[in-house]
């Protein structure tokens, strides 16, 4: 009993390991689910610093007409 409860151990240490190391290393999973995510955080970083540039842009000008007004 003692031999066979050895040898389970033993395979379940050697084959969990290996198995995440397989499955992590598929390029279908990883295009789906790292790419996939950075590319979508890229764009919403892209579309945020567009709309704050925009904002201080919009800002920008109001002030300097609000400069020229007084001049």
């Amino acid at each position: 009993m003692g031999v066979k409860i050895e040898i389970f151990r033993m395979v379940l240490y050697l084959t969990f390991p290996v198995t995440v190391f397989w499955i992590s290393n598929q390029a279908e999973y990883f295009e789906e689910y790292v790419v996939k995510r950075k590319r979508k955080e890229l764009e919403d970083f892209k579309e945020e610093i567009r709309a704050r540039r925009e904002e201080r842009l919009s800002q920008k000008m109001a002030m300097e007409s609000e400069n020229s007004r007084r001049k």
